[in-house]
């Protein structure tokens, strides 16, 4: 079978008239011409596609399937029209991405402006979430993409792999276990934390990992802000876990030292959650790509 897309639009048209006259008149064409249309749709098809009647036309069940797979085609078809038309204008459009603090603080700044340099008429509308949260704004369509670190659960999204950080501890100096390269965790739960936001992916690693080692975590202080984090550490109100990229500027300062976990789970994977690939715009996808290879370049 090969059908144009003519005789497409103007079998929509019939179905949605309800009416080969009132279809002919919003096509602006002959009625003879809409039938002849028809007709050669319904030989292809080698079935009726609509039922005849005193007052117009209606539908047989291989109409209603060809309905709906035409509407289909013409949206597509309309969709591709609109981005071939937008790369010709150059790219446009608005993309709403939500990101957990670690992928904000250490790597996305870099990645946007470059992405928006190139991409002027691109708009990005970006928020900070915990991955919960994240999860709950791209599944009800509130956010295009979101950008989480494991253990994030995702139900019913795809994920796609984007960058690797490793997390370390923060301690002060002079702290016992500043002079220490790598520790253990079950050695780190000895002491109070000063913890990330409870709904956060970094928090429910934590106490994962405490109950892994049979120990309970002490979190003295609780705040959303690495800075702030970093900065009640720097005051030896307690130690801290966060991304090495996070931490890297006040151990370069000495106002903090880094220690190694041994854990493996102290490396992890961030992903690119999405609804439907297929629904995404072109933007969007570009977008991704764009993410996907500067995470694939060495820092």
């Amino acid at each position: 079978m090969r059908h144009d897309l003519t005789s497409l639009e103007l079998f929509v048209a019939v179905a949605e008239c309800g009416n080969l006259t009132h279809a002919a008149q919003r096509q602006h064409l002959a009625v003879s011409a809409v039938s002849k249309r028809i007709a050669e749709l319904e030989e292809l098809a080698r079935t009726p596609l609509l039922i005849r009647q005193a007052r117009g036309v209606a539908l047989t069940p291989a109409g209603q399937s060809l309905l709906h797979h035409a509407r289909q085609m013409l949206q597509l078809v309309q969709r591709m029209d609109e981005e071939l038309g937008e790369y010709a204008g150059g790219m446009k459009g608005h993309i709403r991405l939500h990101a957990v603090a670690s992928a904000l603080t250490q790597f996305l700044p870099e990645e946007l402006e470059s992405f928006l340099s190139r991409h002027p008429g691109v708009h990005i509308s970006l928020e900070e979430r915990t991955g919960k949260a994240i999860a709950r704004a791209v599944a009800d369509g509130s956010a295009d993409l979101g950008i989480v670190a494991g253990p994030t659960a995702a139900p019913g999204l795809s994920a796609l792999p984007y960058r690797t950080d490793r997390l370390v501890l923060g301690v002060p100096n002079g702290h016992a276990l500043a002079r220490r390269k790598a520790v253990r965790f079950e050695e780190a739960l000895a002491y109070p934390f000063v913890g990330p936001h409870a709904e956060s992916s970094l928090s429910a690693l934590m106490q994962q990992g405490a109950q892994a080692c049979g120990r309970a975590l002490l979190q003295r202080i609780q705040v959303s802000s690495f800075d702030a984090m970093c900065r009640l550490v720097e005051t030896r109100l307690g130690i801290t876990l966060l991304p090495q990229g996070v931490l890297a500027p006040y151990v370069a300062a000495g106002r903090l030292r880094s220690v190694e976990l041994k854990e493996a789970w102290a490396t992890r994977q961030m992903a690119i959650v999405l609804r439907e690939p297929g629904e995404l715009s072109h933007v969007t996808r570009a977008l991704i790509d764009h993410l996907q290879k500067a995470a694939a370049q060495p820092r």
